[in-house]
C-alpha cells in the first residue's frame, strides 16, 4: 500500500510534524504487523524522527544545522544558492522507516516523525508505503 501526501511549507527552514498522516495511514491499511517507510522526494526536504515533546528540539535542531551548513558561503557555486538545503537534506536523509506493532507505530514516548524542510516556503509531497509483515 502507498499513500501520497501533500503539504505546504511556510518558512524556509522547518520541522513539520507528520505522525499523524503515517498513524492513520497504518490505520487504514489494517496492517497489524510490518514495516512503515516514509519518503521524500525533494532534494532539498528529508524526513527525520526526533522529540516532540519540547518545541525547543526543533528550534534547537534547525540553529545548528544553520551554524554548520549557513546560507551563504563564499565558496558555494550552485547556481539556485541553496547549497546549505542540499547539505541539510543530504545529512537528515530522504526516509525513516518504523516497525508496525499490533497495529501501531513503534515510536518511543517522545517521538515523532517530521517532514524537514530546508528550502521553503514550497508545496511538497511525501509517501508512506505499509509493508505487511
Amino acid at each position: 500500500m502507498l499513500q501520497s501526501f501533500s503539504l505546504r511549507t511556510t518558512k524556509r527552514d522547518e520541522m513539520v510534524e507528520i505522525t499523524s498522516f503515517v498513524e492513520e495511514a497504518v490505520r487504514q491499511s489494517g496492517v497489524e504487523e510490518g514495516v512503515v517507510v516514509v519518503y521524500c522526494p525533494h532534494t532539498t526536504a528529508g524526513i527525520t524522527i526526533n522529540e516532540n515533546a519540547d518545541p525547543d528540539v526543533k528550534r534547537d535542531m534547525m540553529r545548528r544545522f544553520d551554524e554548520t551548513y549557513p546560507w551563504e558561503h563564499p565558496l558555494d557555486r550552485h547556481m539556485e544558492g541553496n547549497t546549505a538545503a542540499h547539505m541539510k537534506a543530504s545529512t537528515v536523509g530522504a526516509s525513516q522507516h518504523v516497525i508496525i506493532h499490533e497495529g501501531r507505530l513503534l515510536l518511543g514516548r517522545w517521538q515523532g516523525i517530521y517532514f524537514c524542510e530546508y528550502d521553503g516556503p514550497r508545496q511538497r509531497t511525501f509517501y508512506v508505503k505499509i509493508f505487511k509483515g
